[in-house]
C-alpha cells in the first residue's frame, strides 16, 4: 500500500502494544443530517456489539469536533484503546492531530464526500463494513504532512484553493450540499480569481522567488493520480516526500483549460502547472503577516513564513490485513 510506511522493527500484531479487544473511542461529526448520523451510528454499533467489542461514542458539542477528538484521544491513551473518527476528511484531520498529540492509534470510518484518505488506504466506505474491518485491524504507520505544525492527511494549500473552498462552502449553505453545486461554485471562483502571490521560498534548502496563483502541497497519491500528475512525482509521495503544485496562469482561458485537464486526468500536460516533490517547503509572502491556509478542506489563518514538511513521525492507523483491503480507486 503506497501510503503505508514500512516498520521492520515492529512485527504485525505487536505495534503499539494493543490488546485484540482494545476499547474503541468513537467520534462522529455532527455536521451531517440527524437521520443520516443516527443510521451511521447504528451501523457501527451493530457490528461492534455483535462482536462483543468494547466501545463508546464520545459526545460532540456543536462546532467542537476538535475538542471531542482530543477527549477521545486522551481516553484512548489512558485506557490503551483506539480513537475512531467517523466523518469526512475534515473530521479525519482533527482526529489525526489528536491521535498524534496523544500517541494513540486511529481508526477510520469514512463518511465524507471524497474520502481520499480512506480510499488511499483501501478501507471500506460503508459504515458497517468499516466498523467490521476494525475488528481485526492492526496499527500501521502512515505518513502525514505538516504546515506550521498543523497536520494534513490529504493536502494543504495557499492562494486560489482556499478561496475555492470558502466559496464552495458558502454556496452549499445557501443552495444545498450537492456535488454539482460545489462544482459550479468552484468554477465561478476560479474564473473570478486574479491575484498572484509573490513568494520567497526555500525548497529543500534551495532559495527561489516565485509568482503563483496557488501553492498546493499533497500527501495523497490517489488525488494526484486522479488529476493526472506525472507518475515519477506520484511514486515518491508517502515515501518521505510530498508533492508540490504551482499554478502560474491567471487568464480565464488558462484556468478553464486547467480545469478541463484536471477533470480528464491530464494536468501534467498543462504548461501553467509546475509539479515537484519536496521534503520541506518554506513560503514567505511580502507585505503580509498572515495567509489563509487550507488543510484537508478546513481554512485557517496562519502566520508567515509557512513551512510545509513531512511530519517527524507517522500516524498509526488501524488497517485490516493487506488481503482484506479494497483496491485503491
Amino acid at each position: 500500500m503506497a501510503a503505508v510506511l514500512s516498520d521492520p522493527d515492529q512485527p504485525d500484531g505487536q505495534r503499539a502494544g494493543l490488546r485484540p479487544d482494545a476499547e474503541l473511542f468513537i467520534v462522529m461529526n455532527r455536521g451531517s443530517g440527524k437521520n443520516e448520523k443516527d443510521e451511521v451510528r447504528a451501523a457501527i454499533a451493530a457490528q461492534l456489539e455483535a462482536a462483543g467489542r468494547p466501545h463508546r461514542f464520545v459526545p460532540v458539542a456543536p462546532g467542537e469536533i476538535l475538542q471531542a477528538c482530543q477527549e477521545a484521544a486522551r481516553l484512548a491513551r489512558e485506557h490503551g484503546g483506539i480513537l475512531v473518527a467517523a466523518g469526512g476528511d475534515g473530521t479525519m484531520n482533527c482526529a489525526a492531530q489528536a491521535a498524534l498529540a496523544q500517541d494513540c492509534p486511529m481508526g477510520v470510518v469514512a463518511q465524507g464526500t471524497f474520502n481520499l484518505f480512506a480510499r488511499q488506504l483501501g478501507l471500506p466506505l460503508d459504515a458497517g463494513e468499516a466498523a467490521r474491518a476494525l475488528l481485526n485491524a492492526r496499527p500501521e504507520p502512515v505518513q502525514v504532512g505538516w504546515v506550521n505544525q498543523r497536520t494534513f492527511l490529504v493536502n494543504a494549500s495557499v492562494g486560489l484553493y482556499p478561496k475555492l473552498l470558502a466559496d464552495r462552502e458558502i454556496a452549499k449553505q445557501k443552495l444545498g450540499r450537492r456535488r454539482w453545486i460545489a462544482m459550479l461554485a468552484a468554477l465561478k471562483s476560479l474564473l473570478e480569481w486574479r491575484a498572484q502571490l509573490v513568494l520567497d521560498t526555500e525548497l529543500d534548502g534551495h532559495l527561489r522567488q516565485m509568482r503563483t496563483a496557488s501553492v498546493f502541497v499533497c500527501n495523497n497519491r490517489l488525488q494526484l493520480q486522479r488529476v493526472g500528475i506525472e507518475e515519477e512525482v506520484v511514486a515518491q509521495v508517502g515515501e518521505g516526500r510530498l508533492a508540490g503544485l504551482l499554478v502560474r496562469g491567471t487568464s480565464a482561458w488558462a484556468k478553464l483549460r486547467m480545469l478541463v485537464a484536471a477533470a480528464f486526468g491530464k494536468l501534467a500536460a498543462e504548461p501553467e502547472i509546475d509539479s515537484f516533490t519536496l521534503r520541506t517547503l518554506t513560503v514567505g509572502a511580502r507585505h503580509v503577516r498572515r495567509l489563509k491556509v487550507a488543510t484537508d478542506g478546513e481554512i485557517t489563518w496562519m502566520q508567515v513564513p509557512l513551512r510545509f514538511t513531512v511530519a517527524p513521525r507517522p500516524l498509526q492507523v488501524m488497517l485490516p490485513p493487506p488481503d482484506q483491503r479494497l483496491p485503491v480507486k
